[in-house]
């Protein structure tokens, strides 16, 4: 948010950087995040005239992943062993679609899932509204956005609304539980951590 505001904090970069420089890979449950990190973090460095940081914040950026895409691209992985049996929808945020392009790979940790009945969200390409400050500079939209987006939710006749976004899940759900839908929220990862017997 701060950067999409106009506010570089080149410290935030630097301490990005100097945490996690010795890690072979860095996960991250938050397309919105992964997407900062990778295609922000460097321009910031660089706008503060720091070119040692600015290649440091790109070497660290290469390595860092959205959760789906560590799971499926790195460990090779699209079977985890989670058991969900319930109807559950899909939402992809605009930051895992448009700058990440993470396509398909929730989905397929998702089909995977034991039990789950996945239905696809009518619309699933439109954005909910959230986008970070957007909703705060222009509420009147975000909230018009967010009705379009919960009536597609709803459609769905599904139990629960699933994203890789915590920021879009509180949007949503914060919405559908203020008309009373229904509908849970829950996060990529809470799903793939279900087991049998175990409840999220």
């Amino acid at each position: 948010m701060h950067v999409n505001s106009g506010y570089f904090e080149v410290d935030l970069v630097r301490g990005y950087s100097d945490t996690f420089a010795e890690y072979d890979a860095v996960v991250v449950p938050s397309g919105s995040c992964a997407a900062s990190i990778r295609h922000q973090h460097a321009m910031v460095a660089h706008d503060a005239g720091d070119e040692a940081l600015a290649l440091r914040a790109q070497a660290t950026a290469t390595k860092t992943y959205e959760l789906s895409e560590f799971v499926v691209d790195v460990l090779g992985v699209e079977d985890v062993g989670a058991y969900f049996p319930h109807r559950v929808t899909y939402h992809p945020t605009c930051h895992s679609l448009r700058l990440l392009a993470l396509g398909d790979r929730p989905l397929r940790l998702l089909r995977n899932v034991r039990g789950i009945e996945l239905v696809e969200l009518p619309h699933w390409d439109e954005c909910c509204g959230f986008g970070g400050t957007f909703a705060v500079k222009n509420p009147d939209v975000s909230e018009a956005m967010l009705a379009d987006k919960m009536e597609a939710v709803i459609e769905t006749g599904a139990e629960v609304l699933c994203a890789a976004d915590r920021s879009c899940l509180m949007h949503i759900g914060g919405g559908l539980e203020r008309i009373r839908a229904g509908i849970r929220t829950l996060h990529l990862a809470e799903i793939l951590a279900c087991t049998d017997g175990a409840t999220a």
